[in-house]
């Protein structure tokens, strides 16, 4: 037995040995962020904001991921709602170009601009940030556990060639594959689930490991006179691309394309004469699960998807006679021009909490965990899976629509995994929802959302779970966020954080209407409140005595309510309550009038009623 003991010893010491000789350098942080992605900028942002020592580990020299180092310039969704550091974002870009309609470039979005700029802007933003380290250049190698807490993350740094460990309180996986998930060998999922475990009645089909098409986004460039073609690709075939434009159309088996060769240009058209080449009809979209390869293997197949994109250039170019159009040699400083990195639709997802699946988007006042109450980003995106170059995946979710919707909080927290949070695509998610959450006004909300949540608990000194929800929401709310998606009660409005918090109690809810490329929620801000609907809900926090009848709730009502929350009578309370009103910049002050839902939310909100409504990290009351 001691012989065992001391065989045990000597391999466990040789261990310690073996990582220790592979550090060159520690570091320490309070919060780690792995991958400055368009999520993990923003959490390290959030982060650092409310005074917590923050380290951003990112692979390449640029900062935020799809948006900027992958060259996917554009926004998808959330015009109408600028939600936190993304809204400060995009003003920026208005101030760079000089307003909105400087952006408004291209047909695929109504703000796009060179990834250079968008790279610059992020670097400018965290320069101001004082408690914010970048280090650029570092490649993930390792992750270090002890139970189920991380202890510490192994990088190299390719600059310097050595190996940096750092050592946090708390680790937020931002990388565009969930490749931390991985590493700490936290469970995840890839793929598609079965209708069995979502209930979605979406995907009937079985569990597979189909994820969405990558791209390699090209950004091209017009020089004004005619430039050199770039190398003719090996295989190069100009049919490969039958169909892409109604000017190259020979095949007609084949859709007939909806666009000509200028308008599918123009898809993507950036700011400074540029183009952003991400078409998906026969063009550079690949179908390559590159997810749980090697490295190695990962860039020996992102070579075939390089290669596309290639062809496609030299299609544009020869073919199309773009002869003014060449790569353009002012954005990404890599040998062929390309992007450091190809747009990843789809990562491993983790077991969460909880996992957001389609009727939490469709319906999610009826859901069994109350999830729409724990809010922290939200979404408009219509769900949207490119799988045009994978025949043996489902073609039906290329455009699947759904209202608005917001996303809860413990999607971003692991099932059984104490100080690591998740952002980036890696958050727990269906399959299918991640068709819509994928996009980068929502990813970059949930980054903001994970350093928030991570920085919170560092100063409460407790488990992310453990976290309250309501706190988190108040700091987003305060840092210009979104926690729920109504879309008529703007941020421009003195109302707006009163709607907001009211409305994530689920005393006044709204009404999602699928709307295209753009969906809505209303509050409907000038209707009537049912009086029953309303005291249904207050009934599980709070006792009412009185009788559910089917009126439209009176400012008497309102005032009876206020009071309940003071623990007072009517009389008691209608001194200052009359105060409220008035100060609020409400008018028309009759008791035995209906009042607006608007009005209620925002008198309600005086008398803390979003904090009296607690919930925990599933929506559910606490008593």
């Amino acid at each position: 037995m001691r012989s065992i003991f001391l065989i045990l010893l000597f391999v466990s010491s040789q261990f310690v040995k073996a990582w220790s000789q592979s550090i060159d350098q520690i570091q320490e942080t309070e919060v780690l962020v792995i991958g400055g992605t368009a999520s993990g900028i923003c959490a390290a942002l959030q982060s650092s904001r409310l005074g917590v020592k923050t380290i951003i580990a990112e692979s390449t020299p640029w900062l935020g991921g799809m948006l900027t180092a992958a060259g996917v310039s554009a926004f998808d969704g959330n015009h109408n709602m600028p939600a936190g550091i993304f809204g400060e974002f995009r003003t920026r870009l208005y101030q760079h170009y000089g307003g909105s309609n400087k952006v408004s470039t291209g047909w695929v979005s109504n703000t796009l601009f060179e990834p250079h700029i968008g790279d610059s802007i992020f670097k400018a933003m965290a320069k101001s940030e004082k408690h914010l380290q970048i280090n650029y250049h570092y490649e993930l190698v390792k992750v270090n556990k002890e139970g189920n807490a991380i202890t510490g993350v192994l990088f190299y740094d390719n600059q310097e060639q050595k190996n940096i460990l750092i050592k946090a309180k708390r680790y937020i996986d931002a990388t565009e594959l969930g490749d931390v998930l991985a590493a700490a060998k936290i469970p995840y999922d890839l793929g598609m689930e079965s209708n069995d475990v979502t209930k979605e009645n979406v995907n009937k089909n079985g569990a597979n490991d189909i994820v969405q098409d990558i791209t390699y986004v090209a950004v091209l460039k017009d020089y004004g006179t005619p430039q050199p073609f770039i190398e003719r690709p090996k295989n190069y075939d100009s049919l490969e691309f039958d169909a892409s434009n109604l000017s190259f159309y020979k095949d007609s088996t084949k859709t007939k394309p909806p666009v000509d060769a200028i308008k599918m240009l123009n898809y993507g058209k950036l700011p400074g004469n540029k183009y952003m080449l991400n078409w998906p009809i026969y063009g550079n979209d690949i179908y390559l699960n590159v997810v749980e390869k090697t490295p190695k293997e990962r860039a020996a197949l992102l070579e075939i998807a390089k290669q596309q994109t290639l062809r496609f250039v030299y299609f544009i170019q020869k073919d199309l006679g773009f002869k003014n159009l060449a790569l353009a040699d002012d954005e990404f400083k890599t040998k062929d021009k390309l992007a450091y990195y190809p747009y990843y639709r789809e990562s491993r997802r983790v077991k969460g909490l909880s996992r957001m699946v389609v009727q939490h988007i469709a319906t999610p006042f009826e859901t069994e965990k109350p999830l729409y109450r724990t809010g922290i980003a939200v979404g408009d995106y219509p769900i949207d899976h490119h799988h045009k170059k994978n025949p043996s995946a489902p073609q039906h979710l290329e455009f699947f629509s759904v209202p608005s919707f917001n996303i809860p909080i413990s999607c971003l927290i692991p099932d059984n995994h104490d100080n690591i949070i998740i952002a980036e695509k890696s958050i727990s998610v269906s399959n299918v929802v991640n068709g819509t959450t994928r996009l980068q006004p929502c990813v970059m909300q949930i980054g903001q959302a994970a350093g928030l949540l991570a920085a919170q608990s560092v100063k409460d000194n407790i488990e992310p779970k453990n976290v309250s929800v309501r706190k988190l929401q108040n700091i987003l709310l305060e840092a210009n966020g979104y926690i729920m998606p109504y879309v008529d009660v703007k941020q421009s409005s003195p109302y707006f954080k009163a709607v907001q918090r009211i409305g994530a109690t689920g005393l006044l809810k709204g009404v999602g209407v699928p709307n295209g490329w753009a969906n809505t929620t209303y509050f409907y801000p000038d209707k009537p409140v049912s009086f029953a609907e309303f005291v249904s809900v207050w009934k599980m926090k709070f006792d009412h005595p009185t009788t559910l009848t089917e009126h439209n709730m009176t400012i008497e009502d309102a005032a009876n309510f206020a009071a309940i929350l003071c623990g007072k009578n009517l009389n008691e309370i209608l001194p200052s309550f009359k105060s409220h009103w008035t100060s609020l910049n409400l008018t028309d002050f009759d008791l035995k009038r209906s009042i607006k839902r608007v009005e209620l939310a925002a008198i309600l909100n005086e008398y803390d009623l979003f904090n009296q409504f607690n919930v925990d990290v599933f929506g559910f009351f606490v008593k």
